[in-house]
């Protein structure tokens, strides 16, 4: 099938550069948001505005939704004038909204009832990647839906991910988010502490993007140990524990506050009781995953 007409619902920080560059690419849009300025906005740029949800949906090929949270998209295509209700039956509606895993299962679950289809697609990066369509879509569903919908993702994103079956694609961008939103404090925690120090900032910012620390474990470290199934120890966890405590003493001397290395301390040093402690330090994905009980082979000694 070919998607012609869509319906766009949310037209914030994210949506609205998003639904610009559909229209820029001659996507037929019928647009809501509950803030009739971003609706005038989108008209200017080509769209047709609708009074509500149902009318956004009505005559459309596909429906897309980016909101701020699931109760809000819940309401979007269950409400009053919702715009489910509105669709044609094998209508594809593209869920493209940062909500609960469980929200995003029971509304595919309620939209299949209604003879509709859905992919959840939650993107990556930033407003001005959004504005310069340059996201990344993360699409979890069947792969020829994920095959319809691709000319929309092309539209707004250069990076595009089919993650697997209905369900992965938002839970991907979770497990994604909570890695950002920890790195966060981590960075703002370690940053904190160099200034509590004395240390100028903008050396510490340089001389720490160069090694695997600032640049990313995920990118450095584990693709070349753990995850190739090599914990013979470049550095092994029980010398993790001695410089994480380092660090702690160090932090308590500057009374700067460490909370996530107090976290981080206290699974370095489960690492004996479980018979890590002379492996690599990535082995504490291995430490982690004994704790959450994840099934696997046994891992190299």
């Amino acid at each position: 099938m070919t998607i012609a007409r869509i319906g766009f619902i949310g037209l914030g920080t994210m949506g609205g550069p998003m639904a610009a560059n559909l229209l820029r690419k001659g996507f037929d849009l019928t647009v809501y948001d509950v803030v009739p300025a971003a609706v005038q906005r989108a008209v200017g740029q080509g769209a047709r505005a609708a009074s509500c949800p149902a009318e956004a949906a009505r005559g459309a090929d596909a429906l897309i939704t980016m909101l701020p949270d699931g109760p809000v998209v819940r309401e979007a295509l269950f409400g009053p004038d919702g715009a489910a209700a509105a669709l044609e039956r094998g209508a594809l509606v593209i869920e493209m909204s940062t909500i609960a895993p469980s929200q995003s299962d029971a509304l595919r679950r309620d939209l299949e009832a209604a003879g509709l289809r859905m992919l959840d697609a939650p993107v990556g990066r930033t407003p001005r990647h959004a504005e310069a369509g340059t996201l990344l879509v993360m699409a979890g569903g069947a792969e020829a839906d994920v095959a319809e919908a691709t000319p929309l993702f092309e539209a707004m994103a250069d990076t595009i991910h089919h993650i697997g079956p209905a369900g992965h694609g938002i839970r991907l961008k979770v497990v994604n988010n909570c890695m950002a939103m920890v790195g966060m404090v981590m960075t703002a925690e370690v940053l904190t502490l160099a200034a509590k120090a004395g240390l100028d900032r903008d050396t510490a910012v340089r001389v720490m993007s160069g090694t695997a620390a600032g640049r990313g474990q995920l990118i450095m470290n584990y693709p070349n140990k753990v995850l190739a199934g090599d914990i013979t120890p470049d550095f092994p966890l029980r010398m993790g524990l001695k410089d994480i405590s380092l660090a702690l003493q160090f932090g308590a001397e500057m009374a700067s506050p460490l909370p996530l290395a107090a976290a981080a301390r206290e699974l370095f040093a489960l690492a004996p009781a479980w018979g890590r402690e002379g492996q690599d330090c990535t082995a504490m994905l291995l430490l982690m995953e004994d704790l959450a009980r994840v099934g696997r082979a046994p891992s190299p000694e």
